[in-house]
């Protein structure tokens, strides 16, 4: 039996793909700087708890929440 060969997908189509899922999806993806104070609002606001304040995915959580609530989105 012959098998086929996998082929190999690269990085910079990997890229591409989920690029154009997002702009389908109506998504962006941005960087974006926060100060300290900002995080400890989302904090404050028991968006995010205070252990996690560290966690890159926890605070894109807690942004998205914050969103939500004040763009009246959900």
């Amino acid at each position: 039996m012959t098998s086929k060969p996998e082929l190999s997908i690269s990085p910079a189509a990997v890229r591409m793909r989920r690029h154009r899922k997002r702009r389908r999806d109506g998504l962006r993806c941005l960087t974006v700087q926060l100060r300290e104070s900002e995080i400890d609002m989302l904090v404050c606001r028991a968006l995010l708890h205070p252990e996690m304040r560290n966690n890159e995915y926890a605070i894109i959580n807690a942004l998205h929440a914050h969103f939500d609530q004040t763009l009246n989105m959900k």
